[in-house]
């Protein structure tokens, strides 16, 4: 289970990343941008916090 909670913040990071190929290539709507922002801020912040607290 740590080692999920570890790992959260880089899976967010990545489905942010998702957000923005599917943008790239497929549909370019201002709301996967907005999206792919908050996925990816969260994302690094979460990775931050927990690796700290789960050391």
């Amino acid at each position: 289970m740590n080692t999920f909670l570890k790992n959260l913040g880089l899976i967010i990071v990545l489905c942010g990343v998702l957000c923005l190929v599917i943008y790239h290539l497929a549909v370019p709507s201002n709301a996967l941008l907005v999206t792919s922002l908050v996925l990816e801020v969260v994302g690094i912040l979460l990775y931050i916090i927990l690796g700290r607290r789960l050391q």
